[in-house]
């Protein structure tokens, strides 16, 4: 599928959390968060179909969204599930381009869709030197 952009959307087999309050949206997605840091005695990661099964490190997602108010927490915590499904099984080129802020790193943009057809970004920053990359954000257009 193909958006105004020009840019392919991957197409996820889940719908955005539901609900409207911060408190049982970020209590659902930190569930699905603790469900994948039980499968490994270290960081939690995923592994990206797109990044030939490179691991994706989540930890970082968590810090990054105590650094927005509540209200874009909850508008982000929604596409969660998304977000994972898309890092998993996605294997459309995404937008990448060196991050202005650090020339040491790489910030890969994909974009998808829900079962519910709501529209979402997710950002992967890779880091150069050691070759890691961390799920950084997801949110709406």
């Amino acid at each position: 599928m193909e958006r105004k952009t020009g840019m392919k959307v991957f197409q996820s087999k889940h719908n955005v959390i539901g609900g409207s309050d911060f408190g049982e949206i970020h209590q659902r997605a930190l569930d699905i968060y603790k469900q994948l840091k039980k499968k490994t005695k270290r960081r939690p990661y995923v592994r990206s179909a797109y990044f030939n099964k490179d691991k994706i490190f989540l930890d970082y997602f968590w810090h990054h969204q105590w650094q927005k108010n509540w209200r874009d927490r909850t508008r982000r915590l929604k596409y969660y599930l998304c977000a994972l499904d898309l890092i998993e099984n996605s294997r459309i080129a995404p937008i990448s381009k060196d991050n202005p802020n650090n020339s040491s790193e790489i910030l890969h943009r994909f974009a998808g869709r829900s079962k519910g057809k709501q529209s979402f970004y997710v950002q992967i920053k890779e880091n150069k030197k050691n070759d890691e990359k961390y799920f950084m954000s997801v949110f709406p257009p």
